[in-house]
């Protein structure tokens, strides 16, 4: 596969540039044909749409199907300045015909972004629709977009486009896909970098194999990392449990710092994060002054879960409490469920006699 290295040159503070800053220079260097028939699998393509000062700006490589990347200024239909990010592609070859976008961003309620796909005909094809959820938090949100007839993909911005960090851009293939008949069925597209799917929430409480499942709250609820600003829930159990299982999701959490979890007033300690592969792009450092080592947030939601103590649950009605972790000031989570087990008629136990 060829590559490109692109320069993506913006001065800051530049919201009134009328011409398109290019983003590829014209002296590209060329693999041999050797190295290109060695990788058999189209490459991925990550664009750094951070804005550089000139002096400062960078190369940054891309696949050869990335043609272009380039910024301009324009005004939306309610006459506020925004800025639009454009990226020209082709795809690599007939067969791949969706493209997998993930934007990563500032998610603020005034810069919300949106994703805009144009033909060769400078027409329209389709608009994603604001992304992220608002909540002031470092996010991502990805779209699918059928390429078929499309040409380049914005990123349209309100205001000076300094929200915008980053883009992934991949094909997708399909493939036959089977699933259980007895299952609940939920349509699950795996994203790169083992990214788990939205946790469904049931509208109603699901009775299976002895295990009940009662949503606490679908919605996104902010929460800080103190008791002022805690995600407060509470529920009803008719009788003790065997086991007991909370679960949601949590925005932008610093990994090293979970959130932490309180039941009925007692602090059964942090969550567990289910994380992905650490090349994905939403891992973001952060050094400190006297600190030697860099902690990482994950600039969007990861799956969380925490086992709480039966011995900490009562017949009646249970409060659970949620933090951000220690270093995570602000937070939200959403989709908070708890799972409660008991004893089914052929539950798998063992009898442990005394010896």
């Amino acid at each position: 596969m060829v590559a490109r290295f692109v320069a993506f040159f913006c001065l800051i503070g530049a919201t009134s540039t009328a011409l398109a800053q290019e983003a590829f220079s014209n002296g590209l260097p060329q693999t041999t044909d050797e190295s290109a028939s060695a990788r058999s699998v189209v490459e991925n393509a990550w664009i750094d749409l951070r804005q550089y000062p000139k002096a400062a700006s960078r190369p940054q490589s891309a696949p050869s199907w990335v043609e272009a990347v380039n910024m301009t200024s324009t005004t939306g239909t309610d006459g506020t300045p925004r800025s639009v990010f454009r990226i020209r592609v082709t795809p690599p070859s007939p067969d791949y015909q969706i493209m997998f976008f993930r934007i990563f961003f500032d998610d603020k309620p005034d810069a919300r972004p949106e994703i805009v796909a144009w033909d060769e005909l400078g027409s329209q094809v389709l608009r994603s629709g604001e992304l992220g959820s608002g909540f002031p938090l470092p996010s991502s949100d990805s779209v699918m977009i059928p390429m078929n007839g499309i040409s380049t993909l914005d990123i349209e911005v309100p205001g000076d486009g300094k929200t915008v960090r980053g883009a992934y851009m991949d094909w997708m293939t399909s493939s036959e896909v089977v699933h259980p008949v007895n299952a609940e069925h939920r349509d699950v597209i795996p994203e790169p970098f083992s990214s788990l799917p939205p946790l469904h929430s049931p509208d109603q409480d699901v009775e299976h194999f002895g295990t009940v499942t009662a949503t606490l709250a679908g919605e996104t609820i902010p929460m800080g990392p103190d008791a002022q600003h805690g995600a407060t829930f509470e529920f009803g159990i008719e009788s003790q449990p065997l086991l007991a299982l909370l679960t949601f999701e949590v925005a932008s959490p610093q990994i090293d710092s979970p959130p932490e979890v309180y039941v009925n007033g007692e602090d059964v300690g942090p969550a567990t994060l289910t994380l992905p592969e650490l090349a994905d792009p939403g891992y973001r450092g952060q050094m400190e002054s006297l600190l030697k080592e860099m902690h990482f947030q994950y600039t969007g939601w990861l799956r969380a879960q925490k086992l709480i103590p039966v011995s900490d649950l009562k017949v009646g009605t249970n409060g659970v409490i949620i933090f951000s972790g220690a270093s995570t000031s602000t937070s939200a989570i959403r989709g908070t469920q708890v799972q409660l087990k008991y004893l089914w008629e052929k539950s798998d136990y063992l009898l442990q006699a005394d010896h």
